[in-house]
């Protein structure tokens, strides 16, 4: 007899868990799904891991580079690569045995397993034993995720060639390595790897690194990429991979027909991901997914389906974990017929964590140009700072993008240390409508990094205090 519930969960990734647990608090009669881990590729070999990564490569970084600066000295500095990766294991299993618990304790069943959509209502969960369970439900969200995209002639073997999933999980830490894609995956693993002594080549195909971000942004953290001995190619369009004897090899041109060949022990292909819409059952059921195999959706977070919703990666919005996470509430809201919201995604916060970290919510400054705005800027760095030169991290700045007519606050682009800790400040004042006149006037305390966001804002205002 199929178990019958209210919702059921497709995916038990920080949108899914989230989608589960506030299903699960509006009286729902909620069930999750996952084939693989609680907590998805975020907890268990993602955002969280690598930020323990991050963490480890910032103080190798300091020993090895900045001990003179800091007053240490070594005779014999020993730095163990698969300590700070054991480390990040046990942060992830903490974190992964978290969501466990609260699943408990919101009354939420878990069945691990592969899920396919058998039917409208109907959801069938096969476990590794190959034995299959029906679960009959009046929804279903789908919360599957993305997995890289890796062009089919670039074999991944999981030692010479990698994807974040293998890189994240290796103790031993690469000699050399080539890095394809400067997004936030690549940025980021140029960093750790770097910071540990590796030597790492960036192949980006656009003209700049971060391309998404601000071109401001993107200069600024070349400069610093450069300054620490990362090499990267961009405007370079990547022609073949292999793996050697050696390692691999990567073949690239240039936008002017140059070519060049990079050998190095490890490649990590870090280019995007694709949806993980395929063997769902989902088209057999009519959902609308478009050529790029993303799950289309309304504001709702529904298909056109009823009683199929999806949220997160799967639905390409923006492949966020903190955006998945906000779609599941705002789906589990609808789905109870509570109150909720509707989700504005160019406004929502985007953190990498590279040094120095990268922080914008918003229009850049070029976009909101280019869309016919009366543009003004209020920027601040981080060298007029107290905390930061305190900190001995003080490259970057604060940017805030207004509108000159009606003072509205456009966006923002930051680069500095801790940027991305001071995001919440700036999308809670753009989502209740203040101007930069009340982030000035909100007195911040000293020292602290979040002075730049008022002395930008005083700049944005005329009236600027420590520039």
């Amino acid at each position: 007899m199929a178990d019958q519930y209210d919702v059921v969960v497709i995916g038990a990734g920080p949108g899914g868990d989230v989608a589960a647990i506030r299903a699960a608090q509006l009286g729902l009669k909620t069930a999750i799904v996952d084939k693989q881990w609680l907590g998805g590729v975020c907890l268990n070999v993602g955002c969280i891991p690598s930020k323990a990564l991050l963490k480890n490569a910032e103080v190798a970084h300091t020993l090895r580079e900045r001990g003179k600066e800091f007053g240490f000295s070594f005779e014999n500095l020993i730095i163990d690569f698969s300590s700070a990766v054991k480390r990040s294991r046990q942060v992830s299993a903490r974190l992964v045995k978290g969501v466990g618990f609260l699943m408990k304790k919101n009354g939420i069943d878990v069945y691990m397993g592969t899920a396919h959509l058998s039917g409208p209502g109907t959801v069938t969960v096969t476990g590794a034993d190959g034995k299959p369970q029906i679960l009959s439900t009046r929804n279903i969200i789908v919360a599957s995720g993305a997995t890289p995209a890796v062009p089919p002639a670039w074999k991944i073997d999981g030692q010479k060639v990698v994807t974040y999933q293998e890189a994240i999980t290796q103790e031993k830490l690469p000699k050399s390595a080539i890095i394809i894609g400067a997004g936030a995956i690549g940025v980021e693993f140029a960093t750790v790897w770097n910071s540990y002594g590796a030597k790492v080549t960036i192949v980006e195909m656009l003209p700049h690194l971060v391309p998404l971000e601000d071109e401001e942004v993107s200069n600024e953290l070349e400069k610093a990429f450069k300054k620490n001995g990362i090499n990267f190619l961009t405007g370079h369009k990547v022609e073949s991979v292999e793996s050697t004897d050696f390692g691999a090899r990567v073949k690239v041109s240039s936008a002017a027909g140059k070519t060049e060949t990079l050998d190095a022990e490890q490649v990590l292909v870090a280019i995007g991901f694709r949806p993980n819409s395929k063997g769902l059952g989902l088209k057999e059921l009519g959902v609308t997914i478009n050529e790029r195999g993303f799950i289309e959706i309304d504001e709702r977070m529904a298909t056109n389906i009823p009683g199929i919703w999806a949220i997160g990666d799967v639905t390409g919005k923006l492949m966020l974990a903190h955006v998945g996470s906000a779609m599941g509430i705002v789906c589990a809201e609808n789905i109870a017929g509570v109150d909720t919201v509707k989700l504005d995604y160019e406004m929502m916060p985007r953190a990498t964590y590279c040094q120095p970290q990268i922080a914008s919510f918003g229009l850049t400054e070029s976009q909101a140009r280019e869309r016919g705005y009366t543009v003004k800027v209020g920027r601040f760095p981080f060298q007029a700072n107290g905390k930061a030169l305190g900190l001995g991290d003080y490259a970057g700045w604060v940017k805030l993008v207004t509108d000159e007519r009606y003072g509205e606050i456009l966006g923002a682009s930051m680069i500095g240390p801790e940027v991305t800790e001071l995001l919440p400040e700036l999308t809670l004042a753009h989502m209740m409508e203040l101007t930069p006149k009340e982030i000035a006037r909100n007195v911040h305390a000293h020292p602290t990094l979040s002075e730049a966001l008022m002395e930008a804002a005083h700049v944005v205002e005329g009236s600027a205090i420590h520039i």
